[in-house]
């Protein structure tokens, strides 16, 4: 397939199927890039989707199974090869026709006026890359589930599906609200959802706003981003939605914040049935103080009430959601020392020219909350954290770690019985091949941790197996635990590196016991796609996939 990819939907639904057979865990071992693959400097800057050449091997890292079933499957959008162990697939949906850009030229009308809703100038974005991140826009998220119902997040909106047949899976509506990345969680008839990106509204307009200008003569070539001009329909924060039918769902609150929402985090505190709490994590850049008064991205030491260097907090009224609100802004990275806000860092790692300078965390990406036993894991960029929770208004971080081999602090899960934690690694933040023959095997990883007395203490890592080609884009992505009983079991995501279940009973000595993956979206080119989360829900597995063509 040659042609420049546009997104389409997958829900990939597998019965888990759990067997003896045992997949070894393997490393990966070096390769040098031939000279035709150094690609120039500029035009990597310019396209991050071009395949990258591999960096020298760290010692001590050794190769993946170029030899596994699932390193040479054949390519194609939804006729792509498939291999599988201990799962059996049984259904394949595509996205509703609303949340499909349905272009395949960067020229095309539908394309720019995509980007222009998005705010964004396009003077000096190529070609390729526009085309990109208008597919970006309708691109599907993370899930949620209730009952029999299945929640789909999406750049774009909500889509709601009827799951009491799982092999005969049925869309019962389509939301459509744009603002990404629209990650949903669920509790009664409340449905959360998350927006960060700047052509959010209020209204859930699909307008977005006028692109901004060009830069002015002399600040072309300037690296740091120009923040939008202040919108006051503007909309960058949680959305709640009252789903009592659910086939019509209703908008009733949108809580602002500074940096919008990348993901949110839904808390029940066993001792408050009245309210949830939102813990929202924003990762993206702070908005004008004349678009949401008090926000400031400015470094603490010019302004200690920055919105860097925190979490949000948000308050529901379970009987009155409209009432919702942000109620504290815990500073979970100060040090309690010095009382210095930006107390943490990830200690360098690596980059593109070896380690890396130490740089300060001052976001979490996502955190996994834990109610029974009062812990929430926080990955959060440049570490991995763990917060006492037990008054949700006021999380207190108890616990941090950070490692050289990890890039970017992703998401967590707890075992069953809280003494561990599976911390994910999105090295090159989902957007490159990072699971070759050639990459690191501690790099873009899961990392397992015993926990004890509120102390995170590593165990190993664990990196799917199998080689993926030049044009997969792979790397550790959403995850969920399989409650087994006894056994610790967690089912992973690895973008087109597919989906793996992973024991980690012995955190020591992680390993492969089951997989599903497909063959690359396009031989040729490296695109987005692939499986964005994969969740167990009642016996089955559901994969969130990312399709294009």
């Amino acid at each position: 397939m040659n042609r420049v990819p546009s997104f389409a939907f997958r829900l990939a639904v597998a019965a888990i199927l759990l067997c003896s057979g045992v997949s070894r865990l393997r490393a990966q071992t070096p390769a040098t890039a031939p000279p035709a693959q150094q690609a120039d400097k500029e035009d990597e800057d310019k396209n991050p989707f071009a395949p990258q050449p591999p960096q020298p091997l760290p010692p001590g890292m050794t190769g993946s199974d170029v030899n596994d079933p699932r390193f040479k499957l054949t390519p194609g959008l939804y006729d792509a090869g498939e291999a599988s162990m201990g799962l059996k697939h049984l259904l394949l949906l595509k996205k509703p026709d609303a949340f499909q850009l349905a272009a395949t030229d960067a020229d095309d009308p539908k394309v720019q006026k995509t980007i222009g809703q998005l705010g964004i100038n396009t003077s000096k974005i190529p070609k390729p890359i526009q085309l990109v991140v208008a597919q970006l826009a309708f691109g599907n998220s993370d899930m949620a589930f209730q009952g029999n119902y299945l929640f789909q997040g999406n750049f774009y909106g909500v889509n709601i599906f009827d799951i009491a047949n799982p092999a005969n899976t049925t869309l019962l509506t389509s939301l459509v609200c744009p603002g990404g990345q629209g990650d949903v969680s669920v509790y009664k008839n409340l449905l959360f959802m998350s927006v960060e990106m700047p052509n959010g509204r209020l209204d859930c307009g699909v307008e977005g706003f006028p692109p901004e200008p060009p830069p002015p003569a002399g600040e072309e070539k300037e690296k740091k981003r120009r923040i939008p001009a202040a919108q006051k329909d503007r909309f960058r924060g949680v959305r709640i939605f009252d789903i009592s039918d659910i086939k019509n769902p209703k908008q009733v609150a949108a809580v602002q914040t500074c940096r919008g929402s990348h993901t949110h985090t839904l808390v029940i505190d066993p001792n408050d049935k009245e309210n949830v709490y939102i813990y929202v994590s924003g990762a993206s850049f702070v908005r004008q103080s004349e678009e949401l008064a008090g926000c400031s991205g400015e470094k603490p030491d010019k302004d200690p009430n920055t919105a860097l260097f925190r979490i949000d907090v948000i308050k529901v009224p379970v009987a009155a959601p409209q009432d919702a609100k942000v109620v504290s802004s815990p500073r979970v990275f100060i040090d309690p020392r010095t009382g210095v806000i930006n107390g943490l860092n990830n200690g360098g790692t690596h980059g593109k020219k070896g380690m890396e300078k130490p740089e300060d965390t001052d976001q979490c990406h996502d955190i996994t909350v834990y109610s029974a036993i009062g812990l929430a894991a926080g990955a959060c960029a440049g570490n991995g954290i763990l917060l006492d929770i037990k008054d949700p208004v006021h999380p207190k971080r108890v616990d941090a770690v950070n490692d050289p081999n990890y890039s970017y602090w992703h998401s967590a899960s707890f075992s069953n019985d809280g003494s561990k934690v599976v911390f994910t690694d999105e090295w090159g933040g989902g957007l490159g091949a990072r699971c070759r023959p050639n990459d690191p095997n501690k790099w873009g990883a899961d990392a397992i941790f015993r926990l004890k007395d509120s102390k995170l203490s590593f165990a190993n890592y664990y990196k799917l197996p199998a080689a993926q080609g030049d044009t997969e884009n792979c790397v550790a992505h959403n995850g969920s635990l399989i409650p087994v009983p006894g056994r610790d079991i967690e089912v992973q995501a690895w973008y087109q590196g597919g989906i793996s279940i992973v024991d980690f009973t012995d955190p020591a000595q992680p390993f492969e016991i089951a997989y599903f993956d497909r063959g690359p979206i396009d031989p040729k080119m490296l695109v987005l796609g692939g499986d964005w989360s994969a969740y167990w829900y009642n016996g089955y597995i559901y994969g969130s996939e990312i399709a294009l063509s």
